[in-house]
């Protein structure tokens, strides 16, 4: 069977690159983050819009090159879709959120990229982002320094049950979301709290994977490939951790491993990128499983954190050309695993407000994008 399957790529083969670029769905008005997070009814463009400079040459706020748009209007995104293909990028990645017993931002997905008319054009898969909330991280403008828990990502098996049916009918179905040899991609971003879900205990975890497994396949499909997204892209020094995160990995039945941000951060994107890529390295070496390279554009979550500062920040060396050849080595990553699928993530199309996006903005215009269709679609 082909490494990937539906309308847009009919005629793919193992050879071809899949590039996904995660979406982050938070430029629209939400009930829930209308009510607890930003109240002016343009999602998180309320805090971007007041990003400061905290140094000489801090570019705060960002300043989209299209405007403040909706993510959520499908004419917005036959826009994305257009341009993602024309430059390469030929999948999106959308965060999917679960709390208090159903989705959060999930218009993004539903009203925008799925009544797009032209979203036939690119693939698409969901990774759940079942991470837990503060109250002050996602608008400090609103909570101040109040850090109390506003959303649990724990799940019980009730719940889970709706999440899996649920993301079989809305998106498994769809002819262009993303599958390998036939069974649609699910990644999970904290394996931490899908444990937790499940009494802390590997063996029940592994049941309610089994379980979603097995829906899957009553709706017709081989099977699920379950992608364990490791955040932040980071390597456990202890052997130990590193131990008991493979008896984890092993336990639950994870089918890959991607990042959502390629790791090793360092204000120096030079030096940023050769952390990830030792840590991708690392990671190869001891994995059974496929490990799917990441390529962050930068990271600048200032907006969110009063508190920091040029450290925190990716200042240095952070320029089109320099993400250019870390995709190139991430590239050379895929062609050397001819035995998985080359797929390549990318961090982000739309991470705004932590500084990491594809989408044109004021300062380097097409510069990323361009980027990518140069290594991707071009001979460098």
């Amino acid at each position: 069977m082909p490494a990937r399957e539906g309308r847009p790529v009919s005629e793919a083969t193992r050879n071809d690159y899949i590039v996904a670029a995660y979406v982050w769905p938070s430029c629209h008005n939400d009930p829930m983050a209308e009510k607890h997070l930003w109240p002016e009814g343009i999602g998180e463009w309320e805090v971007i819009k007041k990003g400061n400079p905290r140094f000489e040459g801090h570019y705060q706020p960002r300043q989209p090159l299209w405007g403040y748009e909706m993510d959520n209007d499908p004419r917005v995104v036959e826009r994305w879709i257009d341009t993602a293909v024309k430059h390469g990028v030929n999948t999106f990645v959308y965060d999917w959120y679960w709390y208090d017993g159903g989705p959060y931002l999930e218009s993004a997905l539903n009203d925008g990229f799925l009544k797009a008319r032209n979203n036939e054009k690119m693939n698409f898969y969901i990774m759940w982002a079942n991470h837990d909330v503060k109250k002050n991280y996602w608008n400090h403008h609103r909570h101040g320094d109040d850090e109390t828990l506003l959303w649990n990502a724990r799940v019980d098996w009730e719940n889970f049950k709706i999440i899996v049916e649920r993301v079989i009918r809305q998106y498994f179905t769809k002819p262009n979301y993303l599958k390998i040899n036939g069974c649609p991609v699910f990644s999970v971003f904290s394996t931490r709290k899908l444990v937790e879900s499940f009494g802390g205990d590997i063996a029940e975890t592994r049941k309610a994977i089994d379980y979603f497994r097995a829906e899957v396949k009553k709706a017709g499909f081989p099977g699920l490939h379950l992608q364990m997204n490791s955040g932040g892209g980071s390597f456990p020094k202890d052997a130990a951790k590193r131990k008991s995160t493979l008896e984890r990995i092993t336990g639950i039945g994870f089918d890959s491993m991607a990042f959502y941000n390629m790791g090793g951060f360092d204000p120096d994107y030079l030096t940023h990128g050769s952390n990830a890529r030792k840590i991708r390295e690392q990671w190869d070496a001891i994995l059974d499983i496929p490990l799917f390279p990441c390529v962050s554009v930068g990271w600048d979550d200032t907006p969110r954190f009063p508190a920091k500062g040029k450290k925190d920040v990716t200042c240095y060396h952070n320029t089109p050309a320099s993400f250019a050849m870390l995709l190139r080595k991430a590239r050379e990553y895929a062609d050397n695993h001819p035995e998985q699928p080359k797929i390549i993530t990318i961090n982000a199309w739309n991470e705004w407000v932590e500084g990491s996006y594809l989408l044109p903005d004021m300062l380097h215009g097409f510069g990323y994008l361009e980027a990518v269709r140069d290594v991707m679609l071009g001979n460098n």
